[in-house]
């Protein structure tokens, strides 16, 4: 599925200050190189049912042995091996015996001290990644998964290398043992065992999907096949929220356009980006916040969230505003399914000004019946140019005030708020009290 930088940032998979992203809030990883591959997954999201649904047999594989994850295995164990195959320290004897392993360490006794802490890592390493080959060796995983099993059975089955993967937990080598590992180690299986370390961080990835799943009670979704486009989705909140309320909500061809109106806090962003981030997870073969969830592939993902303007280049809000519907149009005009998600349009211009492009634009857009689009605007005057086209859906969210205090329901209701609420905000922070006193 295609989505852009801009997407990711403005439906929060990614953030500049990581701990406000999705990508945060479902990293599990045990290693740095487990991150990196997580990362790689989450900026990769499938275009094929077939393998969406094969990452959804892997995660529901290894939701069953979370539990039985190698404990041995931890990031500073990976970092001791990664240092160790690259630190220059002088060749151990190929054949070590009681003399030569003496006269090793007497004479090399820094190498030797770095040989000694670390072959006990590279035990627990194969030791741990031994149980998981034998873990999946007769699971019914899909074929990219199953490979890298089969590739540690491969790789690990050597000689020197089954001996560390049968050592016990804690157990203290002997000089010859530690000189006899580590010259197979840096020498004839060193290339190896880099590609070993590679694997379980791969799998280190698929790990943390599967862990994030069980700890969130995400559901996996279920996709349809078929030319066009849709998503229903019950029980469906955003992931980021503390105590989210849920919404129900459904658009297909015959209503691909929803028309969400409320005012400022209502909720109408937040339903945005949690219909983005839930297709964007399903598309990676990840669980979805939501209690029921089916869609169909789409072939990409854009947003019109978080529009700036660019002073370097001398460019308005107004400018970019327009740009990126540009680039808007120019993509999804291929026939291709696209949910296209826009959080109140022209935000840079007139009142005036703004109704005019956001009715032109909107008109323009439910011409193209091959994706979905959710509007979210201020501007709800513009709803009754638009009553007469049926495949537009209205919906709000509702705001009493009671008292100049404010309450949210965050319940989608049909049809078209024309809720005013700046003033009452104004007021109840004390502003114009302030300003009556100036």
């Amino acid at each position: 599925m295609q989505i852009d930088k801009i997407t990711f940032n403005d439906i929060a998979i990614f953030h500049q200050e990581e701990e406000f992203s999705i990508f945060h809030k479902l990293n599990f990883t045990k290693t740095v190189g487990g991150k990196a591959w997580l990362r790689h997954f989450f900026h990769e999201p499938h275009n094929d049912i077939t393998k969406i649904l094969g990452t959804q047999k892997i995660i529901k594989t290894l939701i069953d042995h979370v539990d039985e994850w190698p404990s041995e295995i931890s990031n500073g164990t990976l970092m001791v091996m990664e240092k160790f195959l690259d630190y220059p320290i002088d060749q151990a004897p190929e054949n070590p015996n009681t003399i030569n392993s003496f006269t090793y360490k007497w004479l090399h006794l820094a190498d030797y001290s770095m040989i000694k802490y670390s072959i006990k890592h590279f035990a627990d390493f194969y030791r741990g990644i031994s149980k998981l080959a034998a873990l999946f060796e007769e699971k019914d995983l899909p074929p990219h998964f199953y490979i890298y099993i089969e590739r540690i059975k491969q790789l690990a089955n050597q000689t020197p290398l089954t001996r560390l993967s049968h050592t016990a937990s804690g157990e203290v080598f002997s000089r010859q043992q530690n000189l006899y590992f580590a010259y197979h180690l840096r020498g004839e299986y060193r290339s190896g065992t880099l590609e070993l370390i590679d694997i379980f961080c791969r799998l280190d990835a698929w790990y943390s999907m599967a862990v994030a799943v069980k700890t969130y009670h995400l559901s996996f979704p279920e996709f349809i096949d078929q030319e066009t486009p849709k998503v229903e989705a019950r029980g469906l909140y955003h992931l980021l929220l503390n105590k989210p309320v849920a919404y129900d909500m459904e658009m297909d061809p015959e209503h691909n356009f929803l028309f969400l109106t409320g005012a400022n806090m209502a909720g109408k962003s937040t339903l945005i980006k949690a219909v983005g981030a839930a297709v964007f997870l399903a598309h990676m073969g990840m669980g979805v916040p939501a209690t029921y969830m089916r869609l169909t592939l789409f072939d990409g993902l854009l947003s019109n969230i978080n529009v700036v303007d660019n002073i370097a280049k001398g460019e308005s809000y107004f400018y970019n505003e327009v740009q990126r519907i540009r680039t808007t149009i120019q993509k999804i005009n291929n026939g291709h399914k696209w949910l296209v998600l826009i959080d109140e349009l022209f935000k840079g211009t007139n009142i005036e000004d703004a109704m005019k492009c956001s009715t032109t634009v909107i008109k323009g857009l439910i011409k193209i019946k091959s994706s979905l689009f959710i509007l979210s605007t201020h501007l709800y005057e513009i709803g009754r140019e638009l009553k007469d086209y049926p495949n537009i859906s209205f919906k709000y969210f509702e705001t009493n005030v009671t008292d100049d205090q404010l309450d949210f329901s965050y319940q989608l209701k049909e049809g078209i708020s024309n809720d005013r609420i700046g003033y009452v905000i104004l007021k109840r922070e004390k502003v114009v009290e302030m300003l009556e006193k100036l």
